[in-house]
């Protein structure tokens, strides 16, 4: 174990946006509570993580794995003599632009951005696009360099054995790929590895729960080296990065333990990822996004900035949509100059239960429903003769 420093001016890591005179919080823990008083944030508790299941209040939500992942991070950095508030922040932050039902609600809205000529849909950018736009009315969230910079580079689903960081400044509102980035400070690659360590364990801890898997089934160089519950796991995969980070090669695992680390991955992706009950959604959840993206392109090319057509629908989530283009068009096209992007960004960032609700709207004209049940002899049709 040694101490790390990052070799960058800490003027550029804490530069934001826009320039504001800091106050008591300090900069990192600042970008904090911007992040857990942001509506996106709020809507990661009914974002799926891995597993959706509603009704079972054990499984993992996107909104504890955002937890676990800036705890875990803030221990690895406290002994490293790291700032454990620049780690919390990009763990808060880092899955603000997931989407609704998981990587495969992720996979569904890349394939419907790219039918639409746009780039493919990834959440590490998106994040960064929340938390730089989208966010507060389209004025983003205005954090600090090195928050923003550890949250795109977050991509914890690509498990490194060693990662030193680049201790550059890149302009960051350029990148359009998460492919080949590199976090530029060392809490940002503890941020990255804290992603894997967090979703590991827990995603075998809550696939045991649903008798998806047993934990007899654990490969036995994980067993041997990490441990069977997802505390083992946790302490293992820490202490491992703790004494194994220098100056010279990063922070990273011991091959030891990274051998365990792929075999655990394989395993997890083999029998939890691509198991029956979570491919069993794809269909259904593809179908019901692209029902809503559907509706809302209808909607949005017949009646435009016309309050009238949205609101004739009588449903949530016309209104509500129309309440968001009347906020946000005049922003999109200051910004960015097209209204492109705008529909698949709104559907990005819906909750699962939304989602759910939006689909329930659309296809059931409760308003039709409502207004027979108020005429005279709308329950009893035959009552009255003709």
């Amino acid at each position: 174990m040694a101490l790390l420093e990052n070799r960058m001016d800490q003027s550029i890591l804490m530069k934001r946006v826009k320039d504001r005179e800091e106050d008591i919080r300090g900069a990192y823990y600042r970008d904090t509570t911007a992040i857990i008083h942001s509506s996106p944030f709020r809507r990661l508790k009914h974002k799926t993580q891995v597993f959706y299941a509603p009704s079972n209040d054990h499984i993992c939500t996107r909104m504890e794995h955002v937890l676990h992942v800036a705890s875990i991070a803030s221990t690895i950095c406290r002994p490293l003599g790291l700032d454990t508030e620049l780690a919390w922040a990009m763990g808060v932050g880092h899955d603000l632009g997931h989407t609704p039902f998981g990587h495969t609600g992720e996979r569904i809205i890349s394939k419907l951005c790219q039918d639409r000529g746009l780039p493919p849909f990834e959440h590490e950018i998106n994040s960064l696009r929340v938390v730089d736009f989208l966010s507060n009315n389209g004025n983003g969230l205005n954090l600090t360099y090195a928050v923003r910079d550890g949250i795109v580079c977050h991509n914890g689903e690509s498990i490194s054995r060693r990662i030193v960081p680049t201790f550059k400044e890149r302009d960051l509102s350029s990148l359009s790929s998460r492919s080949g980035l590199i976090p530029a400070t060392y809490e940002g690659v503890v941020v990255r590895f804290s992603d894997s360590i967090a979703y590991l364990g827990r995603d075998f801890e809550d696939a045991s729960r649903l008798g998806i898997v047993k934990g007899e089934d654990l490969p036995e160089v994980v067993k041997e080296r990490l441990g069977t519950t997802n505390s083992q796991i946790i302490t293992s995969l820490v202490n491992d990065l703790i004494k194994g980070a220098d100056e010279e090669t990063g922070i990273g695992f011991s091959e030891p333990v990274f051998e365990a680390v792929k075999a655990f991955s394989d395993f997890n992706y083999q029998n939890i990822y691509r198991s029956k009950i979570l491919n069993g959604y794809n269909r259904y959840f593809s179908r019901l996004l692209k029902l809503i993206v559907d509706y809302l392109e209808e909607l949005y090319s017949s009646f435009g900035l016309d309050e009238r057509g949205y609101m004739e629908e009588r449903n949530m989530l016309s209104a509500g949509f129309f309440c968001h283009i009347k906020e946000m068009y005049p922003v999109y096209m200051e910004k960015e100059g097209s209204d492109r992007r705008m529909i698949l960004d709104y559907v990005a960032g819906m909750t699962d239960n939304f989602c759910l609700d939006c689909a329930n709207e659309i296809l059931k004209p409760e308003h039709l429903n409502d207004e027979i049940e108020q005429s005279q002899t709308g329950k009893w049709f035959d009552v009255k003769s003709f």
